[in-house]
């Protein structure tokens, strides 16, 4: 399994994603990891890893990155020498398994959108970014790939959802839902009435739960939670701030009070930070590009950079791609012509 990691992406680069890469080469001896970025940066990094671990690693160079907060399509046009562009290249020559970054999300995607290296019938790849519940985990997407999305968008993430959620999440029957302001079919805009349709004129019926609001999320009401990339962009925020800031109240108010069960207490609450804490869950796919492509929170320490070069390999070996273009074909959408172009 080779891996291309942007070594120069995220807040704190390259400093944590050369560690987590000694950290993931460390446990897996069956991962190769090629870190692409500026040599000379990633090299000095290199010295805390052993003989062994370092024969698993090797550096692509390249001499230019893409800041957090430069525009995604001008800065790949302007900066062909970027990272993330040749993380992209070294997928499309199939020369890698998979590509994690924890760099600008948009460039990252715009990356993979011009390249056009769809699975066969994906109209627009999406974000999916793995949700805790009271029964469990559940994926929501599209979480940021695409914030104008049309009815037949949606669908494919459902389609795409489920797949992941089946063999991923291990749910064995998962249930679908679309998010919307009210539970009701005739709730939403044109968008969420029109996709609703589809997934009741279509094969995933039996799945489809219809409308879900946001408090049904975190309640497990379905496996798989659909929805534009602006909406799901910003749930997602919202659920890591909410749990940010509940964990830092807990601690304030609880801790504050306790005496002699404050240790325990305290043991308590660092394991649900380490169970619930996004750097668990390493990063989030692309679904729907040829290839494994894992997006990574900008602020992700070493910890969570290791973890999502674990999940990259795990989705390779799952053979998620390949379900995802066998029941696209069965799973029409009543659209026969691309008009995304």
């Amino acid at each position: 399994m080779r891996i291309a990691l942007d070594a120069m992406g995220g807040d704190h680069a390259p400093d944590v994603v050369v560690d987590g890469a000694l950290a993931a080469v460390a446990e897996n001896h069956d991962l190769k990891v090629v870190l692409v970025g500026d040599k000379a940066k990633i090299e000095p990094r290199l010295e805390k890893g052993d003989a062994e671990t370092l024969k698993r690693l090797e550096i692509f160079h390249c001499t230019q990155v893409i800041g957090m907060d430069e525009t995604p399509v001008e800065a790949l046009r302007r900066k062909p020498d970027n990272s993330i562009s040749r993380s992209w290249q070294l997928l499309a020559e199939r020369k890698v398994d998979a590509i994690v970054s924890a760099g600008n999300t948009g460039a990252m995607v715009a990356g993979g959108f011009r390249l056009r290296r769809f699975l066969k019938n994906v109209r627009r790849p999406g974000i999916a970014a793995v949700m805790p519940t009271l029964k469990g985990s559940s994926v929501v997407l599209d979480v940021g790939a695409n914030v104008s999305p049309k009815p037949e968008h949606l669908f494919q993430y459902g389609v795409m959802g489920s797949i992941f959620a089946r063999h991923i999440l291990q749910k064995p029957a998962p249930t679908i839902g679309l998010m919307n302001v009210g539970s009701e079919e005739k709730k939403g805009n044109e968008l969420a009435k029109e996709t609703h349709a589809l997934f009741n004129a279509s094969s995933l019926r039996s799945q489809f739960q219809g409308n879900i609001e946001g408090r049904d999320i975190h309640q497990g009401k379905c496996d798989v939670i659909v929805t534009d990339g602006f909406v799901g962009n910003v749930v997602l925020k919202v659920c890591e701030g909410v749990f940010d800031f509940v964990m830092k109240q807990v601690h304030k108010e609880v801790l504050g009070q306790l005496q002699s069960e404050r240790e325990l207490a305290q043991n308590v609450l660092q394991r649900l930070v380490q169970k619930y804490d996004y750097t668990s869950f390493g990063g989030a796919p692309l679904l729907g590009i040829d290839g494994i492509c894992i997006i990574c929170h900008g602020s992700s320490n070493d910890r969570a950079i290791k973890n999502a070069l674990a999940v990259a390999a795990r989705y390779a070996e799952a053979g998620l791609n390949d379900m995802i273009v066998k029941e696209l074909e069965s799973a029409p959408t009543g659209k026969t012509s691309d008009d995304d172009e």
